[in-house]
């Protein structure tokens, strides 16, 4: 939502002025607009004014022997993305901030009560995206109920990190830095392939793209530091609780379409949200950490799976355009073409990569029945 007029290494004071110089023109759009985008300038200042260098940080005295650890793996995660996976690291990740709050920005999604389309904002450079971020998390609160009030599936959630798809060079926040090994490099390589790949307007695209990069990366990244991990429990687990979420979205587009009553697609609506909730119970009963998704699955919604939609519906077809592509920079320039269609074709051309990626993949094949049987039980 930044323009690439913000040029870094500009003064401060400058650097200010052209945040603020960006929302001038959307004054002429509505107190919301004006009061959103305010906050906005004020929020992405107060973390761009804290960066200070890894390497000052770590060599500073005062700097706690974990944060220090935590910043030299940050080093080695930007030199693995930037010479094997071949993405534009440039002087992204390369500062640290220590934040004020827990997290930066909550987002809020929301859903019509019989829908799972997600209501969409649009804004400058990044065009429009189904969810709505706030530095503030009362405005953020004060959004949500808002929405709920005109009755959508609201859905309000933490964010401990976001790109700003190269407009400025995003630092690392304390927000995830003592985050573990696996999980901090998957987080890196996915908002780094947004600096690579981004179409407008297809929060889809964007966010399944960048998971797909991080999940086909990370693998190779724990295998180059020698790591015995948790990494393939942790995949399974997110493919069951990805294909459970699907399920669901299914079944419930079925009774969303009926021409039935509002007072019976709502009833229908609370059973199928409920089996969900037990069905995760179930499939998580004997996992390492049965709780990792609880409090996500207990606050299932329309938002929520359509949040789970924009992230995670079209891995599967990228997943398939890699190994179509053969290596990385074949890979990135082949998911530029297919952005640069029109949107029915290039959704089309998804499709056909995702299917020939499940008949091609026994466990997500079996897996979908298991979790399609589980959400159809009586």
């Amino acid at each position: 939502m930044y323009s690439r007029l913000l040029i870094t290494g500009l003064p401060k004071k400058w650097l200010n002025l052209r945040l603020w110089l960006l929302i001038i023109p959307l004054y002429l759009a509505g107190c919301e607009t004006v009061g959103y985008y305010a906050q906005a300038a004020a929020g992405q200042w107060r973390i761009l004014s804290g960066r200070q260098p890894i390497e000052k940080v770590i060599n500073e005295p005062g700097t706690s022997e974990q944060l220090q650890q935590q910043l030299q793996l940050v080093l080695q995660i930007r030199a693995y993305a930037a010479e094997v996976l071949q993405l534009p690291v440039g002087d992204a990740y390369n500062a640290y901030v220590q934040l004020d709050d827990t997290y930066p920005i909550w987002n809020v999604l929301a859903a019509p009560e019989f829908s799972l389309e997600p209501k969409r904002w649009c804004y400058p450079i990044a065009g429009c995206a189904s969810y709505r971020g706030y530095f503030r998390k009362s405005a953020a609160e004060a959004k949500a109920n808002q929405l709920r009030g005109q009755g959508y599936d609201v859905y309000l959630g933490a964010v401990p990190a976001y790109s700003t798809l190269g407009w400025f060079n995003d630092p690392i926040l304390s927000s995830f830095v003592n985050w573990p090994q696996e999980r901090l490099a998957g987080l890196l390589f996915h908002e780094l392939a947004h600096r690579r790949v981004y179409i407008s307007g297809d929060t889809q695209f964007n966010e399944s793209f960048a998971t797909a990069v991080s999940e086909i990366a990370l693998p190779g990244w724990l295998s180059s530091q020698g790591l015995v991990s948790s990494a393939a429990q942790a995949r399974a687990e997110t493919l069951s609780v990805r294909q459970l979420m699907a399920a669901a979205r299914s079944q419930l587009q079925t009774v969303y379409q009926s021409s039935q009553p509002d007072d019976l697609k709502r009833e229908q609506k609370a059973r199928v949200l409920s089996r969900l909730r037990q069905c995760y119970r179930k499939l998580s009963a004997n996992w390492p950490n049965p709780a990792r998704y609880q409090n996500y699955i207990e606050k299932t919604n329309n938002a929520t799976l359509a949040l789970a939609a924009e992230y995670e519906s079209q891995v599967p077809a990228f997943k398939q355009l890699y190994l179509d592509s053969g290596s990385w920079e074949a890979f990135y320039n082949a998911a530029q073409r297919l952005g640069d269609l029109s949107k029915v074709n290039r959704e089309e051309r998804l499709r056909q990569l995702g299917d020939e990626y499940r008949r091609s993949n026994s466990e997500i094949k079996q897996g979908g029945l298991d979790e399609m049987r589980c959400i159809l039980r009586d």
